[in-house]
């Protein structure tokens, strides 16, 4: 990777992985691509953005040949529950755009990252060690699009030879980006809750185990495939990757092991329930340990510990209101 370019760069992975990307590999060489979500100043400032609406074909040409991009990270999506909401934008979002990406990607001969999901799996799929291959009938519209793009990206990369890559993030947990509308979102709200009023109201059941991660590890994850050799890559899209798998009872347990006075209690969310249920307890990742040495690096206690102190030092100085309602993605 020389040029990068980050579609979606404000939203809850491009808005970490963005600067992350050009710690690596310079600022002037990272391209943030934003279209309706409001970056920050430091996102602006730190290198070169364009406005981009994926579901626009035409706009991406003129940004790939301006900064001789060679690598696309596609993190453009509606997640979850606002995909039930808005389900012909996200397809519109989720399918459209992935296409005008990777017809982009065949004419420049970029490689490409678009992150899927557990959201990829559905009530029929083994819910404990979930296989890589296995059965995927998602019942929301932003698993559908998931399981679509991972079959679209294999086939331009199989078609065309399009150097593809993708993951299934399980819920992703975030000391810097509001929840944007996802099922997991309570594993983020949970913290701030927990710092502000020592008190949270779960929408899903105490005993939903779900898989998570740390957005360190996510951020690993997406560079490190792209690093990867592809001659040891042979499943693509998408490797199955996890951190760790709890429950809301879980997290809480942790939780109160530094505020001992935090209270958890539930009013369940029926579209959150439904949609939690149906996806994974814990997935087996081991083709993402043996084809790219997949490693993460922080489990519960450790989550919880730093998520816990940087949300302390936030308090201390005030939360910004960006901070505290969900963030649109």
């Amino acid at each position: 990777m020389k040029n990068i370019l980050v579609i979606g760069s404000a939203g809850q992975i491009g808005s970490e992985l963005t600067p992350e990307l050009r710690k690596r590999y310079g600022h002037s060489n990272v391209v943030a691509g934003i279209h309706k979500t409001r970056p920050s100043r430091e996102l602006l400032e730190s290198g070169p953005a364009e406005i981009i609406d994926i579901t626009d074909g035409e706009q991406l040409p003129p940004v790939i040949r301006k900064y001789k991009i060679d690598t696309i990270y596609n993190l453009a999506a509606l997640l979850s529950v606002v995909g039930e909401a808005r389900p012909l934008e996200a397809w519109q979002v989720g399918m459209n755009g992935l296409l005008n990406v990777l017809e982009v990607s065949r004419e420049y001969r970029c490689a490409v990252f678009t992150p899927s999901s557990i959201g990829a799996f559905g009530l029929s799929t083994p819910l404990d060690n979930t296989p890589q291959d296995t059965i995927q009938r998602p019942q929301t519209m932003y698993g559908v699009t998931k399981v679509a793009g991972e079959l679209l990206s294999d086939y331009y990369f199989k078609r065309f030879g399009v150097d593809t890559r993708s993951v299934r993030y399980p819920g992703i947990i975030s000391n810097v980006t509001p929840p944007g509308g996802g099922t997991t979102d309570y594993a983020v709200e949970i913290f701030y809750a927990a710092v502000k009023e020592k008190k949270f109201t779960c929408p899903i059941g105490p005993n939903t185990f779900l898989d998570m991660m740390y957005m360190p590890d996510a951020l690993e994850a997406a560079i490190q495939l792209m690093e990867a050799d592809p001659s040891r890559l042979k499943h693509r899209n998408s490797f199955n990757v996890t951190a760790m798998s709890f429950c809301p009872e879980m997290i809480a347990e942790e939780i109160r092991g530094q505020i001992p006075d935090f209270k958890i209690s539930y009013e369940i969310d029926p579209i959150k329930q439904s949609i939690a249920d149906s996806w994974p307890n814990k997935m087996d990742d081991s083709c993402a340990r043996e084809e790219w040495d997949w490693n993460p690096k922080y489990d519960l206690p450790g989550m919880t510990k730093d998520m816990l102190g940087i949300t302390e030092k936030k308090a201390e100085s005030g939360f910004p209101s960006s901070e505290i309602g969900p963030r649109a993605s």
